[in-house]
């Protein structure tokens, strides 16, 4: 078995070698596990010591001579374990920090502030501020679904589409979806990519406007001020009444006004 597939469920190299190397030895000296692992003999105590501490190694002693042992393979579910209490313990300390960490956030105070992301990444980080900042419980967005569908999996777009209901979000929305592929129960307008082509995604809600470029290379930013977000809601607002109306004019060619 090649040892790296150890190191994917956490172990170190080093720990993975000699885990491995002692599992197929059995009952083995410090010499002989460290041979057949290829790793120096000092370094082997250390890593033993390590594989102990984790519950996957124990030892015996026959005189003056100490044997040592891999515990049995199922035993690495206790590796999880260890990572678990980890996770743990380092969101109990993120929890202690977070109002300090709030106190020095910017977006509270008056003056507008701008901020940037750039690559997949930071789509779905900026994606974050809908969940996160949305007090008001709406949003409305234009958008490209079929530029999204080309930039997320499917399973990402059900994630965020489920995220939204379950925190009971509901949305407006003006978008290009040529192959109809959008199936939920938001509010929606329909315009055909032709005649209206959107690249880029852009909502509003509460006291933020999102822009996000929707072809490569991403980039977005958020910007945080009231009165900028009021008046390019009110700009929505009006292109929304006219997205409608065009929706009605052309539905017998294939524009449809989601209800």
């Amino acid at each position: 078995m090649n040892f790296r597939e150890l190191v994917n469920l956490g172990l170190t190299e080093k720990e993975a070698k000699i885990y491995l190397a002692n599992l197929e030895l059995g009952k083995s000296s410090v010499q002989e596990i460290a041979k057949k692992a290829g790793v120096n003999r000092a370094t082997t105590y250390v890593v033993i010591e390590s594989l102990a501490k984790k519950g996957l190694t124990s030892s015996s002693h026959e005189g003056k001579k100490q044997f040592f042992y891999s515990e049995n393979p199922e035993k690495l579910v206790l590796l999880f374990r260890s990572q678990e209490q980890e996770i743990k313990r380092k969101r109990t300390y993120l929890e202690k920090i977070l109002p300090e960490l709030k106190a020095l956030d910017f977006s509270k105070q008056e003056k507008p502030t701008v901020r940037y992301f750039e690559g997949k990444e930071g789509l779905m980080a900026i994606s974050e501020e809908l969940y996160l900042h949305n007090n008001d419980k709406t949003v409305d967005m234009i958008y490209s679904f079929d530029l999204l569908k080309e930039i997320f999996s499917s399973e990402d777009l059900d994630s965020m589409s489920l995220r939204r209901q379950n925190k009971k979000i509901k949305v407006r929305s003006i978008i290009n979806d040529d192959l109809n592929q959008k199936k939920n129960s938001s509010q929606r307008v329909v315009l055909s990519s032709k005649e209206h082509p959107i690249t880029c995604d852009i909502a509003f809600f509460s006291n933020r406007v999102r822009i996000v470029t929707q072809k490569k290379p991403f980039s977005g930013l958020v910007i945080e001020n009231k009165e900028i977000t009021k008046t390019l809601r009110v700009i929505f607002n009006l292109a929304w009444e006219q997205a409608k109306i065009l929706a009605k004019r052309k539905k017998a060619r294939g524009f449809n006004l989601k209800p």
